[in-house]
């Protein structure tokens, strides 16, 4: 998976939701034992979010990994810092990550990311304005903060993680922030990308292409 060395210990980011369960069944069954199973509870959503905690732990436990999970503040730091929610959770996941690097002196962290993910992130490129390197989306690997980031799964499609799901009946939790269109991302989601799938139903495979050819030049 994307130069991952089973032989090295690296972090797993695993919220609970769909795609960060399908990476750590998918990396599990591959043969990757040497994982750190990272979690991080954002603290936006009250108790049910303690739901995919336990499920993360639950299933860490299940398959013999470390953990490592922590609680934060989400909607206190994004005030103080007069940032958006969705910006202040990505800091804090990062902060997180860095943490448990550190703490396990592995300087690797593998994300869920998938390609309906590029083209959002595409879109939201397109609808902002952006130059060549916004145009370029989301990396598979780069190197940020001296940890090394890896999205194994950026080139599959979400329909074919419903599917792997699906057939081995992996459990995961839903979260319901995911349907607020307050969030322009969420807007795209279930607003933006079914009337395109109408219109064009090859474009997801065309866009991400595009993302693809901008990260080259």
């Amino acid at each position: 998976m994307g130069g991952l060395s089973k032989r090295k210990k690296f972090l797993v980011g695993v919220s609970g939701g769909r795609d960060s369960m399908v990476l750590l069944h998918a990396l599990h069954a591959l043969g990757f034992q040497k994982m750190v199973v990272c979690h991080l509870d954002h603290g936006l959503r009250g108790a049910s979010s303690k739901l995919d905690a336990r499920l993360v732990k639950r299933t860490a436990d299940r398959m013999g990994l470390e953990i490592e999970q922590a609680r934060a503040r989400t909607a206190d730091y994004a005030q103080a810092e007069k940032k958006s929610v969705e910006l202040a959770a990505r800091d804090l996941r990062r902060a997180f990550f860095a943490g448990c690097a550190g703490l396990h002196r592995c300087p690797s962290i593998v994300l869920a990311h998938h390609a309906d993910d590029q083209v959002e992130t595409l879109l939201l490129a397109l609808s902002r304005g952006a130059g060549l390197p916004g145009l370029a989306s989301m990396p598979s690997k780069w190197l940020r903060d001296d940890l090394h980031w890896h999205r194994p799964l950026l080139n599959v499609a979400g329909a074919k993680l419903r599917e792997y799901l699906t057939l081995l009946e992996v459990t995961w939790v839903e979260d319901p922030t995911n349907q607020d269109e307050q969030f322009t991302r969420n807007r795209i989601r279930a607003q933006l990308l079914p009337a395109l799938e109408r219109a064009f139903p090859q474009f997801r495979d065309t866009f991400s292409r595009s993302a693809s050819h901008a990260a080259e030049a």
